[in-house]
């Protein structure tokens, strides 16, 4: 098996295989690399966001974790949180699924009713795809497009030395969600029964029914305030990491700043887990995790409060050496933060 992680097998893959140029006249205004292409738009003032992502059972979920309808609401979910880490609009969706005996016509029609419930809650509308039978495992990958404003697509690799570090809400809860779930899984009998009534319920319902911000992202696009974001898919660190490598900067997060919700801090006190561990290395929460100005810090606290979502300012960005650090809660000392999360392809990764 190859050493290399997931992104360094999309680099292996992908990188140099075709010229600036020709993508430049193709239209492309950003590549691979980000959460989404940029695509030039024809003369409206506005370009296309494209991103692309797939839900494999076995991988992404489990019978034991995730019902049906789950599984198609989490797997164009995870797309438009992608437009929406780009600051853009979702508008349409492609939806190709790979479908083993196991997953007869009833079930496929529950994962319908979760996809569309999440299209009809999003304005998105599933417009074509494909579908194939599979051996085993079944596949659901969606192409997501959307729009923003020519010029506005917030990049990863905006973020510089002196901006603040923020998030548009708390993470860690899908992961408890899932560490929950998957003690039930393999629980029996009375045992069993009682971690199914003390299930999280908000928890669990972070890990099977995510929220992405899109709102968040638009506002931060059309007011400019948003130099660099990813959305958390991965876990807060791993998103840090590749924002700091695309700016080529170095973040500095605090743990003491860290938004723990409070069924999050309860569920890891009674764990045995460290709730600072679920926030950072945890994904899908779909919070966007981003830079920003130290000028517009509350501008923008103000502005997206009045919509109903808080703004966390967990660090800063300092010029050096890319990479992540973290400021300890307990003795104020930094130490390089491990660059975890779920990433395909790596040992130790925290599966979500």
């Amino acid at each position: 098996m190859s050493s290399l992680d997931e992104f360094g097998r999309i680099r292996l893959w992908t990188e140099g295989r075709q010229k600036a140029d020709f993508l430049s006249r193709a239209g492309v205004v950003c590549g691979i690399g980000d959460d989404a292409a940029v695509v030039a738009g024809e003369g409206s003032g506005s370009e296309w966001l494209v991103a692309a992502d797939a839900m494999v059972e076995q991988v992404h979920f489990l019978d034991e974790t995730m019902g049906e309808a789950d599984v198609g609401f989490k797997a164009l979910a995870a797309n438009v949180s992608d437009i929406a880490a780009m600051g853009g609009e979702p508008k349409f969706a492609l939806v190709s699924v790979c479908v083993p005996p196991a997953w007869n016509e009833e079930r496929m029609r529950r994962l319908y009713d979760g996809l569309y419930e999440c299209a009809e809650r999003y304005g998105v509308a599933v417009i074509g795809g494909d579908t194939t039978s599979a051996p085993r495992d079944l596949v659901v990958a969606v192409t997501a497009i959307g729009t923003v404003e020519a010029g506005r697509a917030i990049r990863r690799s905006g973020a510089r030395s002196g901006q603040i570090v923020f998030l548009t809400g708390p993470t860690g809860l899908s992961a408890a969600g899932l560490h929950a779930l998957q003690r039930i899984g393999a629980a029996e009998g009375a045992e069993r029964a009682r971690l199914a009534d003390l299930l999280p319920q908000r928890l669990v319902q972070a890990h099977r029914r995510p929220v992405p911000s899109v709102k968040a992202g638009r506002i931060l696009a059309q007011m400019g305030w948003g130099a660099s974001l990813n959305d958390v898919s991965d876990g807060v660190a791993s998103e840090a990491w590749e924002i700091a490598e695309a700016s080529q900067v170095k973040l500095v997060l605090k743990e003491k700043l860290l938004p723990l919700s409070g069924e999050l801090t309860a569920y890891a006190g009674d764990n045995g887990l460290r709730a600072a561990d679920l926030a950072l290395f945890g994904g899908e929460d779909y919070v966007l995790l981003g830079t920003a100005d130290k000028s517009c810090e509350q501008e923008m606290r103000e502005r997206l409060r009045a919509e109903g979502i808080p703004l966390f300012v967990i660090g800063e960005v300092e010029a050096g050496q890319p990479g992540v650090e973290l400021e300890s809660a307990d003795t104020g000392l930094r130490r390089p933060l491990a660059k975890r999360g779920y990433n395909h392809f790596s040992e130790g990764t925290m599966q979500t």
